[in-house]
């Protein structure tokens, strides 16, 4: 007998920590974006979608609904085989688009077979929305700065576990930034996703407390940040890592020394423009050598210019410079806590 209940986004959150979610939607919409940790279960493929659509807009519901079952109907027992082999517990979340007809024939469907169904309320056009405003509301940030190899990455991962409130775009991404960014790492989320994967993080932060967050440009790879996010990373406070060229030049070499030698040289070639023809044979052939020491100081001519730039956008008056350099991490991360609580105070005497 069919068990199916209609949930809110709220009940969602609870339902979600101990239900698998199911994504009714065709392949092609979950490609695009969908909730973390959904399995796609199609009612329609791409196609079946588009013959469905165009019908639905020429000849009403009722044709379109018609040709839905046409199209399904022979494979309704292959669904449920399918949804019995993947969930033997029978207890599911689920959404389409909106809610509507996808979903309430998956529910029917497996509701025959037993299964206890929890519909999303509005579907996954409800889910999309929060995410959506949630990654453009007004929050306070600090931002971390620096230029490339002053070891943001590892500050952040430190400030994590020390219990700080810590955004990692780049991980979030997929990508580090820059040319090399998206070397050894898997692909890239579509914008959509990103926001869907930011949204998770952010929702569950204390909006009183700052978010600490890298200095990003407008991209990080094919990503683009909301607007208003990068808004709010250019006026937030920053707090700009100073450290020696030596000290960035060993930290490069860490991180990317025993990266495969074909794909650092793409990224070099993919810099040719801006390093020059020589720079950029000098740095293949130190690449090739295993001289790590000898090729980084090429590029960070290059980055450091494009961090210059990226620094003066910010907000004037803004930012304060630390100087990080030979200090061990616990070191770095309580000149940064010392920084936060500084500025905190400072905040609520200015908002007072």
């Amino acid at each position: 007998m069919m068990t199916e209940q209609l949930i809110s986004l709220t009940d969602f959150w609870t339902l979600r920590e101990n239900l698998p979610i199911v994504d009714a939607r065709s392949e092609g919409e979950f490609a695009q974006s969908h909730t973390p940790g959904a399995i796609n279960l199609p009612i329609l493929n791409d196609a079946e979608r588009v013959v469905v659509g165009t019908l639905y807009k020429e000849k009403g519901a009722e044709a379109a609904t018609i040709k839905g079952f046409e199209l399904v109907g022979p494979r309704f027992h292959q669904i449920q085989k399918e949804a019995l082999t993947l969930f033997p517990e029978k207890k599911i979340i689920l959404y389409c688009w909106r809610g509507g007809m996808r979903s309430q024939i998956l529910s029917w469907l497996l509701g025959m077979v037993g299964f206890e169904v929890y519909r999303l309320k509005g579907g996954y056009k409800t889910y999309r929305t929060f995410t959506f405003t949630e990654v453009r509301k007004e929050r306070k940030l600090l931002v971390l700065g620096g230029k490339t190899g002053v070891g943001k990455t590892i500050l952040l991962k430190k400030l994590r576990e020390k219990g700080e409130q810590v955004l990692d775009l780049e991980c979030i991404a997929n990508h580090k930034g820059s040319s090399f960014g998206s070397i050894g790492l898997p692909p890239q989320p579509t914008v959509e996703q990103f926001e869907n994967l930011m949204a998770e993080q952010l929702m569950r932060f204390d909006p009183a407390l700052p978010v600490w967050v890298e200095n990003e440009s407008r991209r990080i790879g094919r990503i683009i940040l909301p607007d208003l996010f990068y808004a709010l990373i250019l006026k937030s406070y920053l707090i700009d890592i100073q450290k020696s060229d030596d000290e960035r030049v060993v930290h490069i070499a860490e991180e990317y020394g025993n990266l495969p030698s074909e794909e650092l040289i793409a990224a070099v070639n993919r810099l040719k423009k801006k390093l020059g023809g020589l720079r950029t044979q000098e740095a293949i052939e130190a690449i090739l050598a295993g001289d790590h020491q000898a090729w980084i100081p090429n590029l960070l001519l290059y980055y450091d210019k494009t961090y210059e730039f990226d620094l003066a956008r910010h907000e004037e008056g803004s930012t304060v410079t630390l100087d990080l350099g030979d200090k061990s991490i616990e070191d770095q991360l309580a000149l940064l806590l010392k920084i936060k609580n500084q500025h905190d105070t400072k905040s609520t005497y200015q908002a007072h």
